[in-house]
């Protein structure tokens, strides 16, 4: 048999999970990898944790060492070796070791491009002359936790409201620091619905971090060790630590030139098999443009559990198994402060691109029977087509969130209808769940929502329409006293039979209870006596968490 060489460029997630496969697959083969930091198989995923001290000892971070990778896996691996350029007709790459200046030609019979992404980092006027970080690499929070360390700040700006931000705020939160979070776009998480980022927002502003939207960054100005932030808006904030969060894009410069074809902001274009255009080259991971399981369009998705599984495949396909990676679906979960947020599949900007036809069910249930002490709220949103199909997911809550996003990722990936979430016998005890699982809870809405029993409306249309119809809230008096959607009439839901004559038969009547049940029950006495009744989505629960967040960044 003849012995393969096999050149990996990348020994994070992909790179080192391709490496490792390949050996068992292979005792023979020579197996090169190439990484140009100073460590291989770190969980990058960690490192925010690391800097609030969650993760105390560093060393916890390193899964493989390069002496483990070589004792154990036979593997040649070569730390502080950066790949400059790429030969592909004489199948060799150029590599410049960082520590000795030397450049030298590795030849291969394959190549697998695992270089990963790196931080976005915009010129912006003073950028270079302010304590300003990103967090990509072990180095990165080596950076930062020296510069807590010696400068102890006070004031910490967040550039930018997405996973990485949102997780480093946290920990620098945990460490005393003020936090202030700028994001340009409308809300932060740009992969979550308007109004479920805006639940997530209300928590941060409840912990006294401050949040400016539709804000850019125009300038840094560092006088005697203190940085001003200035804001498009013309806002300055005075900051000891910047983390610029901005987003990733893909690590491949060095491929300009080598007639490898490249994608999106410079993504590695790759077929099922994850082979690019040039035979006996592979890319995965965070620089490899692959496909959306749900759009079947191409996408970039940097995460390590799809990085790790094209790994796998990638090594399969060298040695002749012949897999294919059907798509990514995007499934995410993050911790901020005290809640965690999750999300798998499409969201409604996105179905709204692509001019997808799409229902949504909404329901706000506690995280196990509400009976049981300790239960706390969840934000379930779930999208579906008109005939079932489950197109994408959102959690919020402090508890129960992770099972919940993962039943309906594996329901999505699949197959499964919308109206299939009925069946699943889920485990249920007191301290766990509910004997109707909010994942049960969201198939009988939709049911009913597809069957044409509940016509529903959701926050956006409220608020487009609210003087064209007769909101009705079927709360108890207790409820509606803590409060109520300003305009609306309040008729318990036990004597409603009684009170039909004070309501129009001329207007569409939007009912309102505490998360939907209850209005659901009200729509139905109302339909059938003729009434154009429909359900707010999510109750009054949902529609006051978001609400008042935007009251309160928009008084801010």
């Amino acid at each position: 048999m003849q012995q393969k060489k096999i050149v990996v460029v990348g020994g994070v997630a992909g790179g080192a999970s391709f490496a490792a496969r390949m050996r068992r697959l292979d005792e023979f083969a020579e197996i090169v990898l190439l990484e140009k930091g100073p460590y291989i198989s770190f969980a990058n995923c960690g490192l925010p944790y690391y800097v609030g001290g969650v993760i105390q000892n560093k060393e916890a971070l390193i899964i493989q060492s390069p002496e483990k990778l070589k004792s154990v896996f036979n593997i040649d691996v070569r730390i502080q070796n950066e790949v400059t350029g790429i030969d592909t007709k004489a199948k060799s790459v150029t590599v410049k070791n960082l520590l000795t200046g030397e450049t030298y030609r590795e030849d291969y019979d394959y190549l697998v491009l695992s270089p990963g992404a790196q931080p976005i980092r915009p010129p912006i006027p003073g950028i270079n002359e302010s304590p300003v970080f990103t967090v990509r690499n072990i180095p990165d929070v080596d950076a930062i936790t020296e510069h807590v360390r010696s400068n102890r700040p006070k004031n910490a700006v967040i550039v930018g409201g997405g996973f990485i931000g949102l997780e480093m705020a946290d920990n620098l939160y945990e460490l005393g620091i003020n936090i202030t979070i700028v994001e340009k776009a409308p809300q932060i998480i740009g992969t979550m619905d308007y109004d479920m980022a805006a639940v997530v927002a209300g928590h941060l502003l409840a912990k006294g971090v401050s949040l400016y939207l539709e804000d850019g960054v125009a300038a840094f100005a560092n006088e005697a060790g203190t940085t001003e932030v200035i804001l498009e808006s013309g806002r300055r904030l005075n900051a000891d630590l910047v983390i610029l969060a901005l987003g990733v894009k893909p690590d491949t410069g060095f491929l300009q030139g080598s007639g490898i074809e490249l994608g999106q902001r410079g993504s590695i274009k790759v077929n099922a098999s994850l082979e690019t255009n040039v035979p006996g080259i592979y890319a995965l991971g965070d620089a490899a443009e692959v496909i959306d399981f749900n759009s079947g369009l191409p996408t970039l998705v940097p995460l390590a559990g799809p990085a790790n599984k094209q790994g796998r495949i990638v090594a399969d396909n060298i040695a002749g198994l012949q897999k294919t990676f059907k798509g990514t679906q995007g499934t995410a979960i993050v911790k901020i402060f005290d809640l965690t947020v999750a999300s798998t599949g499409s969201n409604e900007r996105s179905l709204q691109e692509r001019k997808v036809e799409y229902l949504t069910a909404v329901t706000v249930p506690t995280s196990h029977s509400a009976y049981y002490p300790g239960s706390a709220l969840l934000w379930v949103k779930v999208h579906f087509s008109p005939a079932g199909k489950i197109l994408g997911a959102q959690i919020v809550g402090e508890k129960g969130v992770d099972k919940r996003i993962d039943v309906l990722a594996t329901a999505l990936r699949q197959g499964l209808t919308v109206c299939d979430l009925q069946e699943l016998e889920l485990a249920y005890a007191p301290p766990y769940g509910a004997a109707k699982d909010p994942v049960n809870m969201v198939g009988y809405i939709a049911e009913n929502m597809l069957a044409g029993r509940m016509k529903t409306v959701y926050l956006h249309d409220l608020a487009e329409g609210k003087d064209d119809v007769f909101i009705l809230d079927v709360r108890e008096n207790w409820e509606v006293e803590k409060g109520k959607i300003e305009g609306s009439c309040h008729i318990p839901l036990g004597s409603l039979r009684d009170r039909l004559q004070e309501l129009p038969k001329d207007k569409d009547i939007i009912v309102v209870c505490q998360i939907g049940q209850r209005a659901y029950v009200a729509s139905c006495i109302l339909q059938q006596r003729g009434y154009r009744a429909k359900v707010l989505a999510g109750g009054y629960r949902h529609y006051a968490a978001v609400n008042e967040t935007l009251a309160a960044i928009k008084k801010a």
